[in-house]
């Protein structure tokens, strides 16, 4: 009898090899950490930012895990780019399985300071560019029966004061992923959004006020922020076999904080 458990044991470990990965946000942060676990666990992952050269060092630490990692630069907002990119990837290597939305930028204001100018390149890059990314890559993902992440916020489930824009974006995502769930799914593709709360990122590392970090701290059950690689284990699970039954959901990753 052949023993198989070693074969099983690679297999469960590297569910995702042979698959195509891109990440949008790739440079650093929560993206970073999602185009790294995706390379660990098998998939050859294509990290994007606004320029190659502020996504090289992910796809470095990627290529280390999965050989063929590269950097691209796109600006998500602009649709023909997009469609460029998508196309390029999908003919070099011939499929894309797994898509994450994860760029994102805020322009925090109050309402009555805030510019028309902050809130539409907020809603371009946070809800447009997911939008751009998912049309341009679904007939591929049609082909290879893939997954779309969308990166939200809790801040689109609850909202938040001073973020109507950021909060309206991350909002829309939510819809854009249901709708986009029941549209593809008969093309066996799922799309799902992981909404995360606060995570440890260059913004959380700026607030040096104790009594204001403890008051956040104090706001979240669990009495911590996130790491961005669990924001990561979350997509790893949702693009992996352990999601292959869940479509059109919101998996808050937030500490009970929405509680």
């Amino acid at each position: 009898m052949t023993d198989t458990s070693t074969t099983a044991t690679v297999s469960s470990a590297r569910p995702l090899e042979g698959q195509v990965a891109i990440v949008t946000g790739a440079s650093r942060g929560i993206g970073a950490a999602i185009a790294e676990q995706l390379a660990a666990r098998g998939a050859k992952v294509v990290c994007l930012a606004t320029s190659a050269e502020r996504a090289a060092e992910t796809a470095a630490r990627c290529a280390t895990l999965t050989p063929g990692a590269e950097a691209l630069g796109v600006d998500v907002a602009k649709t023909a780019e997009v469609l460029a990119l998508v196309d390029s990837v999908a003919k070099k290597h011939g499929r894309l399985d797994i898509l994450v939305n994860n760029a994102g930028v805020t322009k925090d204001q109050l309402i009555l300071r805030m510019s028309e100018e902050d809130f539409d390149r907020v809603l371009d890059v946070n809800l447009k560019g997911a939008w751009n990314f998912c049309k341009a890559a679904s007939r591929s993902l049609m082909k290879s029966g893939g997954v779309i992440v969308n990166i939200g916020s809790i801040v689109g489930l609850t909202g938040n004061a001073g973020q109507s824009n950021y909060a309206a974006s991350k909002a829309a995502l939510v819809g854009l992923t249901k709708s986009l769930a029941k549209e593809l799914s008969g093309r066996k593709v799922r799309v799902n959004l992981v909404a995360p709360g606060y995570v440890r990122s260059d913004m959380t590392a700026a607030i040096t006020d104790e009594a204001a970090a403890a008051k956040m701290r104090e706001s979240i059950p669990l009495g911590r922020i996130a790491e961005p690689n669990e924001i990561a284990l979350a997509v790893d699970y949702l693009v992996g076999p352990g999601g292959a039954y869940v479509t059109g959901q919101v998996l808050v990753v937030d500490g009970g904080l929405s509680l």
